[in-house]
Protein backbone atom coordinates (compact mmCIF):
# COMPACT_ATOMS: atom_id res chain seq x y z
CA UNK A 1 0.00 0.00 0.00
CA UNK A 2 1.40 3.35 -0.97
CA UNK A 3 0.89 6.44 1.40
CA UNK A 4 0.55 10.08 1.59
CA UNK A 5 0.94 12.45 4.81
CA UNK A 6 -1.58 14.35 5.34
CA UNK A 7 -0.27 17.93 5.35
CA UNK A 8 2.25 18.74 7.13
CA UNK A 9 1.34 18.29 10.57
CA UNK A 10 -0.94 14.82 10.00
CA UNK A 11 -0.34 11.07 9.61
CA UNK A 12 1.03 8.94 7.13
CA UNK A 13 -2.32 7.51 5.99
CA UNK A 14 -3.03 4.97 3.22
CA UNK A 15 -2.89 6.37 -0.37
CA UNK A 16 -6.85 5.48 -0.58
CA UNK A 17 -9.50 6.03 2.54
CA UNK A 18 -12.35 4.47 3.01
CA UNK A 19 -15.41 6.04 3.31
CA UNK A 20 -18.28 4.43 5.19
CA UNK A 21 -21.09 6.69 5.26
CA UNK A 22 -22.72 4.03 2.75
CA UNK A 23 -23.01 1.75 4.65
CA UNK A 24 -25.67 3.23 7.29
CA UNK A 25 -28.62 4.07 5.03
CA UNK A 26 -28.05 7.44 2.95
CA UNK A 27 -27.78 5.51 -0.15
CA UNK A 28 -30.79 3.39 1.32
CA UNK A 29 -30.43 -0.07 2.75
CA UNK A 30 -26.87 -2.09 3.14
CA UNK A 31 -26.14 -5.15 4.16
CA UNK A 32 -24.89 -5.01 7.56
CA UNK A 33 -22.61 -8.56 7.24
CA UNK A 34 -20.85 -6.96 3.80
CA UNK A 35 -20.49 -3.99 4.85
CA UNK A 36 -18.15 -5.47 8.16
CA UNK A 37 -16.16 -7.67 5.60
CA UNK A 38 -15.20 -4.65 3.43
CA UNK A 39 -14.02 -2.63 6.42
CA UNK A 40 -11.73 -5.80 7.61
CA UNK A 41 -10.86 -6.32 3.23
CA UNK A 42 -10.00 -2.66 3.30
CA UNK A 43 -7.73 -3.11 6.18
CA UNK A 44 -6.44 -6.48 5.09
CA UNK A 45 -5.52 -4.78 1.81
CA UNK A 46 -3.41 -2.22 3.75
CA UNK A 47 -6.18 0.87 4.03
CA UNK A 48 -5.67 2.65 7.35
CA UNK A 49 -7.85 5.67 7.19
CA UNK A 50 -11.66 5.06 8.28
CA UNK A 51 -14.02 7.94 7.82
CA UNK A 52 -17.38 8.58 9.57
CA UNK A 53 -20.08 10.95 10.63
CA UNK A 54 -21.34 10.62 14.10
CA UNK A 55 -24.78 11.91 12.08
CA UNK A 56 -24.60 8.56 9.45
CA UNK A 57 -27.49 6.85 10.85
CA UNK A 58 -27.68 8.77 13.57
CA UNK A 59 -24.70 7.35 15.30
CA UNK A 60 -25.50 3.64 13.36
CA UNK A 61 -22.14 4.36 11.08
CA UNK A 62 -19.86 4.46 14.23
CA UNK A 63 -20.63 1.73 16.04
CA UNK A 64 -20.72 -0.43 12.96
CA UNK A 65 -16.87 0.50 13.10
CA UNK A 66 -16.65 -0.02 16.12
CA UNK A 67 -18.08 -3.67 15.92
CA UNK A 68 -15.62 -4.17 12.74
CA UNK A 69 -12.89 -2.89 14.81
CA UNK A 70 -13.28 -5.52 17.19
CA UNK A 71 -10.09 -7.90 18.17
CA UNK A 72 -7.62 -5.56 16.55
CA UNK A 73 -5.39 -3.14 17.61
CA UNK A 74 -6.33 0.44 17.95
CA UNK A 75 -3.43 1.52 15.73
CA UNK A 76 -4.44 -0.60 12.34
CA UNK A 77 -6.71 2.09 11.69
CA UNK A 78 -7.10 6.03 11.73
CA UNK A 79 -10.56 6.91 12.38
CA UNK A 80 -11.70 10.39 11.16
CA UNK A 81 -14.83 11.91 12.24
CA UNK A 82 -17.26 14.66 11.03
CA UNK A 83 -19.72 16.16 14.04
CA UNK A 84 -22.09 19.08 14.34
CA UNK A 85 -24.69 17.93 11.79
CA UNK A 86 -28.26 17.58 13.58
CA UNK A 87 -31.16 15.27 12.48
CA UNK A 88 -34.59 14.45 14.16
CA UNK A 89 -36.11 10.71 14.54
CA UNK A 90 -37.36 10.61 10.91
CA UNK A 91 -33.84 11.64 9.74
CA UNK A 92 -34.32 15.11 8.63
CA UNK A 93 -31.73 17.36 8.56
CA UNK A 94 -31.97 20.31 11.42
CA UNK A 95 -29.31 22.35 10.74
CA UNK A 96 -25.87 22.33 12.37
CA UNK A 97 -24.38 22.83 15.85
CA UNK A 98 -20.33 23.58 16.86
CA UNK A 99 -20.98 24.90 19.91
CA UNK A 100 -17.67 24.37 22.20
CA UNK A 101 -19.91 22.67 24.80
CA UNK A 102 -21.90 20.86 22.31
CA UNK A 103 -18.29 19.51 20.38
CA UNK A 104 -17.11 18.07 23.55
CA UNK A 105 -20.69 16.45 24.40
CA UNK A 106 -20.43 14.78 20.21
CA UNK A 107 -17.27 13.82 21.18
CA UNK A 108 -17.91 11.65 24.12
CA UNK A 109 -20.80 10.01 22.45
CA UNK A 110 -18.70 9.05 19.57
CA UNK A 111 -15.98 7.55 21.82
CA UNK A 112 -18.55 5.47 23.40
CA UNK A 113 -20.17 3.84 19.78
CA UNK A 114 -16.52 3.65 18.27
CA UNK A 115 -15.37 1.85 21.40
CA UNK A 116 -12.09 4.06 21.31
CA UNK A 117 -10.09 5.89 23.45
CA UNK A 118 -9.32 8.83 21.40
CA UNK A 119 -9.90 10.09 17.71
CA UNK A 120 -7.25 10.24 15.35
CA UNK A 121 -8.70 13.22 13.13
CA UNK A 122 -12.01 15.11 14.42
CA UNK A 123 -13.45 17.31 12.28
CA UNK A 124 -16.61 20.13 12.18
CA UNK A 125 -18.82 18.94 9.15
CA UNK A 126 -20.01 22.27 7.97
CA UNK A 127 -19.42 25.54 9.55
CA UNK A 128 -21.99 26.19 12.24
CA UNK A 129 -22.71 30.30 10.81
CA UNK A 130 -23.73 30.92 14.65
CA UNK A 131 -20.77 30.35 16.31
CA UNK A 132 -17.09 31.47 15.39
CA UNK A 133 -14.52 28.46 13.74
CA UNK A 134 -12.01 29.75 16.39
CA UNK A 135 -14.23 28.90 18.90
CA UNK A 136 -14.89 25.67 17.52
CA UNK A 137 -11.64 24.65 16.75
CA UNK A 138 -10.84 25.73 20.02
CA UNK A 139 -12.92 23.20 21.86
CA UNK A 140 -11.45 20.67 19.64
CA UNK A 141 -7.95 21.81 20.71
CA UNK A 142 -9.13 21.39 24.61
CA UNK A 143 -9.56 18.29 23.49
CA UNK A 144 -6.37 17.51 21.81
CA UNK A 145 -4.48 18.61 24.67
CA UNK A 146 -6.27 16.12 26.75
CA UNK A 147 -5.67 13.26 25.04
CA UNK A 148 -8.99 12.39 22.88
CA UNK A 149 -8.42 14.07 19.81
CA UNK A 150 -4.75 13.97 17.58
CA UNK A 151 -5.39 15.67 14.75
CA UNK A 152 -7.71 18.01 13.67
CA UNK A 153 -9.33 18.33 10.01
CA UNK A 154 -12.16 20.86 8.42
CA UNK A 155 -14.99 19.91 5.74
CA UNK A 156 -15.98 21.84 2.87
CA UNK A 157 -15.18 25.42 4.08
CA UNK A 158 -13.96 28.12 1.93
CA UNK A 159 -10.23 30.20 1.96
CA UNK A 160 -11.15 32.66 4.76
CA UNK A 161 -12.27 29.87 7.38
CA UNK A 162 -9.42 27.66 6.72
CA UNK A 163 -6.70 30.81 7.61
CA UNK A 164 -9.07 31.41 10.51
CA UNK A 165 -9.15 27.96 11.78
CA UNK A 166 -5.19 27.14 11.14
CA UNK A 167 -4.39 30.51 13.29
CA UNK A 168 -6.39 28.91 16.17
CA UNK A 169 -4.65 24.82 15.49
CA UNK A 170 -2.32 23.52 13.19
CA UNK A 171 -5.52 21.46 10.72
CA UNK A 172 -4.48 18.36 8.84
CA UNK A 173 -6.55 18.09 6.35
CA UNK A 174 -9.83 19.29 4.48
CA UNK A 175 -12.22 17.21 3.43
CA UNK A 176 -14.27 18.31 0.41
CA UNK A 177 -16.28 17.44 -2.87
CA UNK A 178 -13.25 16.54 -5.31
CA UNK A 179 -13.62 14.94 -8.56
CA UNK A 180 -13.69 15.49 -12.21
CA UNK A 181 -16.92 16.59 -12.60
CA UNK A 182 -16.90 18.73 -9.37
CA UNK A 183 -13.55 21.00 -9.34
CA UNK A 184 -14.86 24.10 -7.65
CA UNK A 185 -12.08 23.75 -4.66
CA UNK A 186 -9.17 24.13 -8.01
CA UNK A 187 -10.05 27.75 -7.76
CA UNK A 188 -9.13 29.11 -4.44
CA UNK A 189 -9.85 26.46 -1.86
CA UNK A 190 -6.51 23.89 -3.00
CA UNK A 191 -3.92 26.72 -3.31
CA UNK A 192 -4.79 28.06 0.26
CA UNK A 193 -4.75 24.77 1.72
CA UNK A 194 -1.44 23.83 -0.27
CA UNK A 195 0.21 27.61 1.05
CA UNK A 196 -0.72 26.46 4.57
CA UNK A 197 0.58 23.04 4.07
CA UNK A 198 -2.85 21.38 4.89
CA UNK A 199 -3.70 17.85 2.88
CA UNK A 200 -6.98 17.13 1.09
CA UNK A 201 -9.37 14.59 1.82
CA UNK A 202 -11.33 13.95 -1.71
CA UNK A 203 -14.72 12.54 -0.73
CA UNK A 204 -17.50 11.84 -3.82
CA UNK A 205 -14.46 11.09 -6.15
CA UNK A 206 -16.94 9.01 -8.16
CA UNK A 207 -19.55 11.59 -7.83
CA UNK A 208 -21.95 9.41 -5.38
CA UNK A 209 -21.34 6.17 -8.05
CA UNK A 210 -22.42 8.53 -11.22
CA UNK A 211 -19.16 8.20 -12.70
CA UNK A 212 -18.06 4.87 -11.61
CA UNK A 213 -19.15 3.35 -14.91
CA UNK A 214 -21.72 0.85 -13.03
CA UNK A 215 -24.48 3.83 -12.75
CA UNK A 216 -28.19 3.13 -13.52
CA UNK A 217 -31.48 5.32 -12.22
CA UNK A 218 -32.70 1.93 -10.82
CA UNK A 219 -29.92 1.83 -8.12
CA UNK A 220 -31.98 4.06 -6.03
CA UNK A 221 -34.53 3.47 -3.62
CA UNK A 222 -36.42 4.69 -0.27
CA UNK A 223 -33.81 6.59 2.05
CA UNK A 224 -31.31 7.49 -0.72
CA UNK A 225 -30.50 10.73 -0.87
CA UNK A 226 -29.67 10.80 -5.01
CA UNK A 227 -33.05 10.56 -5.78
CA UNK A 228 -32.92 14.83 -4.47
CA UNK A 229 -29.60 15.40 -6.02
CA UNK A 230 -29.77 17.87 -8.90
CA UNK A 231 -26.72 15.61 -10.73
CA UNK A 232 -28.99 12.81 -10.80
CA UNK A 233 -32.69 14.37 -12.40
CA UNK A 234 -34.09 13.54 -15.30
CA UNK A 235 -32.15 16.44 -17.81
CA UNK A 236 -29.21 16.11 -16.20
CA UNK A 237 -28.28 12.49 -15.28
CA UNK A 238 -28.45 11.68 -19.48
CA UNK A 239 -25.76 14.56 -19.64
CA UNK A 240 -23.33 13.47 -17.18
CA UNK A 241 -23.96 9.41 -18.21
CA UNK A 242 -22.95 10.71 -21.57
CA UNK A 243 -19.20 12.31 -19.99
CA UNK A 244 -19.27 8.60 -18.31
CA UNK A 245 -19.02 7.19 -21.93
CA UNK A 246 -16.35 9.13 -23.37
CA UNK A 247 -14.22 7.99 -20.02
CA UNK A 248 -15.02 4.57 -20.65
CA UNK A 249 -13.37 4.31 -24.49
CA UNK A 250 -10.69 5.46 -22.74
CA UNK A 251 -10.63 3.25 -19.45
CA UNK A 252 -11.27 0.63 -22.45
CA UNK A 253 -8.00 1.56 -24.63
CA UNK A 254 -5.80 1.03 -20.81
CA UNK A 255 -7.52 -1.79 -19.57
CA UNK A 256 -9.05 -0.46 -16.85
CA UNK A 257 -12.29 0.39 -15.70
CA UNK A 258 -14.13 4.21 -15.29
CA UNK A 259 -14.09 3.95 -11.76
CA UNK A 260 -10.57 3.64 -11.97
CA UNK A 261 -9.72 6.28 -14.07
CA UNK A 262 -11.80 8.94 -12.09
CA UNK A 263 -10.05 7.52 -8.97
CA UNK A 264 -6.61 7.99 -10.06
CA UNK A 265 -7.16 11.33 -11.74
CA UNK A 266 -8.01 12.53 -8.60
CA UNK A 267 -4.76 10.64 -7.03
CA UNK A 268 -2.78 12.51 -9.61
CA UNK A 269 -3.95 15.80 -9.26
CA UNK A 270 -1.23 16.03 -5.83
CA UNK A 271 0.84 13.82 -3.46
CA UNK A 272 -1.51 15.75 -0.76
CA UNK A 273 -4.62 14.30 -1.95
CA UNK A 274 -5.87 10.90 -0.45
CA UNK A 275 -9.00 9.68 -2.43
CA UNK A 276 -11.89 8.34 -0.02
CA UNK A 277 -13.73 5.57 -1.76
CA UNK A 278 -17.21 5.12 -0.88
CA UNK A 279 -17.77 1.13 -1.37
CA UNK A 280 -19.79 -0.68 0.25
CA UNK A 281 -19.13 -3.98 -0.72
CA UNK A 282 -16.23 -5.99 -1.02
CA UNK A 283 -16.21 -6.65 -4.80
CA UNK A 284 -16.00 -1.99 -5.70
CA UNK A 285 -13.56 -2.05 -2.64
CA UNK A 286 -11.39 -4.68 -5.19
CA UNK A 287 -11.82 -2.21 -8.24
CA UNK A 288 -11.25 0.88 -6.40
CA UNK A 289 -7.82 -0.42 -4.84
CA UNK A 290 -6.97 -1.31 -8.50
CA UNK A 291 -6.67 2.35 -8.95
CA UNK A 292 -3.51 2.58 -7.41
CA UNK A 293 -1.75 0.79 -10.38
CA UNK A 294 -3.35 2.60 -12.71
CA UNK A 295 -0.68 5.22 -14.14
CA UNK A 296 -2.04 8.41 -16.14
CA UNK A 297 0.47 9.84 -18.45
CA UNK A 298 0.52 13.45 -19.58
CA UNK A 299 -1.57 12.38 -22.70
CA UNK A 300 -4.21 10.73 -20.80
CA UNK A 301 -4.38 13.44 -18.33
CA UNK A 302 -5.42 15.75 -21.70
CA UNK A 303 -7.60 13.09 -22.82
CA UNK A 304 -9.46 13.35 -20.06
CA UNK A 305 -9.59 16.96 -19.82
CA UNK A 306 -10.94 16.71 -23.43
CA UNK A 307 -13.57 14.36 -22.31
CA UNK A 308 -15.06 15.68 -19.25
CA UNK A 309 -13.65 19.51 -18.98
CA UNK A 310 -13.87 21.60 -16.36
CA UNK A 311 -17.52 22.47 -15.82
CA UNK A 312 -19.09 19.50 -17.85
CA UNK A 313 -21.62 18.63 -15.47
CA UNK A 314 -25.09 18.83 -15.49
CA UNK A 315 -26.57 20.41 -12.19
CA UNK A 316 -25.33 21.07 -9.13
CA UNK A 317 -23.54 18.62 -6.39
CA UNK A 318 -26.44 19.31 -3.70
CA UNK A 319 -29.72 20.74 -4.23
CA UNK A 320 -29.70 24.19 -3.83
CA UNK A 321 -30.74 25.07 0.12
CA UNK A 322 -27.71 22.89 0.99
CA UNK A 323 -25.65 24.44 -1.52
CA UNK A 324 -26.16 27.80 -0.09
CA UNK A 325 -25.41 26.50 3.12
CA UNK A 326 -21.72 25.78 2.37
CA UNK A 327 -18.78 27.99 3.27
CA UNK A 328 -16.90 26.31 0.37
CA UNK A 329 -19.29 27.82 -2.39
CA UNK A 330 -18.71 31.18 -1.33
CA UNK A 331 -14.85 30.66 -2.00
Amino acid sequence: MQHRRLGQTGPSVSALGLGCMGMSGMYGPADRLESIRTIHAALEAGITLLDTGDFYGMGHNEMLIGEALQGRTRDQALISVKFGAMRDPTGAWLGYDARPQAVKSFLAYTLQRLRVDHIDIYRPARLDPNVPIEDTIGAVADMVKAGYVRHIGLSEVGPETIRRAAAVHPICDLQIEYSLISRGPEESILPVCRELGIGITAYGVLSRGLISGHWSNAATGPGDFRTHSPRFQEGNVEKNLALVEGLRRLAETKGVSVAQIAIAWVAAQGDDIVPLIGARRRDRLHEALGALDVTLTEEDLAAIERIVPKGAAAGDRYPTAQMAMLDSERA
